[in-house]
């Protein structure tokens, strides 16, 4: 059995860690663990790139499509199905591929997580009624005030990262950074057990293509149908997790911009532009953090040969 506990494969929306993982799988014998906090979700499947029933069958996934749009999926769950999922991969003689690009996914389960307040459903339902009524720039700001060192971590459109930082100094009396001394230890030393290959591009301007191209496949293949569909399930709403990620969020306001019409012309070219420039966002912030932990290996994915040689680097790494 191998000395580290699974082999990682991160990297920025948009830059090939799917197509990478099914390749590898052709390598080596892998399971593929999403670490994805949005392929959790049934029924959203245009708007989160899931891999294809084909794909699927073709090399064992994990945690696509366990709950409904209605739950909510967390780090510490995540971290607890991951664990046993790596187990259980090994005992069948197999070597477990994180493969995502939630950035939170990856820290919690290297680093561990802290202790904190549970969610308050109460708290969250005034803080919901609040950004409704101000805005989450204006919790933001608030934020801010009593939790400076959260805040400056947090763009104020992060409303589900907001509300929890709030939520939690409402709660506890403590704000968030307080909570989060983090892990003890060697950090390379932590990161040894979960060894990472990350895809980087080199070129900011190559990723955004990228973003902008499937962004339209998606919109070819039909996601706003995808989103219409989960609204009028009825017991949907925009403040579910579900709904937050990004190209829902943005589907969901331009839905509701239409009403009970079909979105026009300026409503598609509405979403195009606020649903690429969230993906924009999303792909800074996993880049961010990416620079800031330890990787065993960076390939700048927009560079010739990149594909040939993060798979080596992962069949490298896959050696005992």
């Amino acid at each position: 059995m191998a000395a580290f506990r699974a082999l990682c494969l991160a990297g920025p929306t948009a830059s090939g860690k799917s197509a990478l993982a099914l390749a590898a799988a052709e390598r080596l014998p892998l399971e593929i663990v999403s670490v994805d906090s949005a392929l959790v979700f049934r029924g959203m499947d245009i708007g989160t790139a899931k891999p294809s029933a084909a794909e699927q069958a073709a090399v064992p996934h994990h945690l696509i499509d366990i709950l409904d749009p209605l739950q909510a999926y967390s780090a510490a769950r995540f971290v607890a199905d991951t664990q046993r999922l790596v187990d259980e991969i090994h005992a069948r003689g197999r070597l477990p591929l994180l493969v995502g690009g939630t950035m939170l996914y990856f820290k919690a389960l290297r680093d561990g997580l802290d202790e904190m307040p549970p969610a308050d459903a109460a708290v969250r339902a005034v803080l919901d009624a609040e950004a409704a009524e101000r805005g989450w720039p204006a919790l933001h700001a608030e934020l801010a005030r009593v939790d400076p060192a959260t805040a400056a971590r947090l763009p104020p459109q992060d409303a589900q990262r907001v509300q929890r930082a709030l939520e939690v100094f409402r709660v506890s009396g403590r704000p968030l950074s307080a909570w989060q001394r983090g892990p003890a230890g060697d950090a390379a030393e932590r990161a040894a057990a979960w060894p990472m290959v990350s895809l980087e591009p080199a070129s900011r301007g190559w990723l955004h293509q990228r973003i902008a191209e499937r962004f339209e496949a998606m919109l070819a293949a039909g996601f706003l149908q995808e989103v219409q569909a989960l609204r009028e399930r009825g017991d949907l709403h925009a403040g579910l997790p579900s709904m937050r990620c990004v190209g829902y969020r943005q589907a969901w306001e331009v839905l509701d911009a239409a009403g009970a019409a079909h979105p026009d012309a300026t409503g598609v070219a509405r979403l195009r532009e606020t649903g690429i420039a969230a993906t924009r966002q999303l792909a800074k912030r996993q880049l961010t953090w990416l620079r800031s932990t330890v990787v065993q290996q960076r390939i700048a994915c927009d560079a010739a040969g990149a594909a040939a040689r993060a798979l080596e680097a992962l069949v490298a790494l896959a050696r005992p």
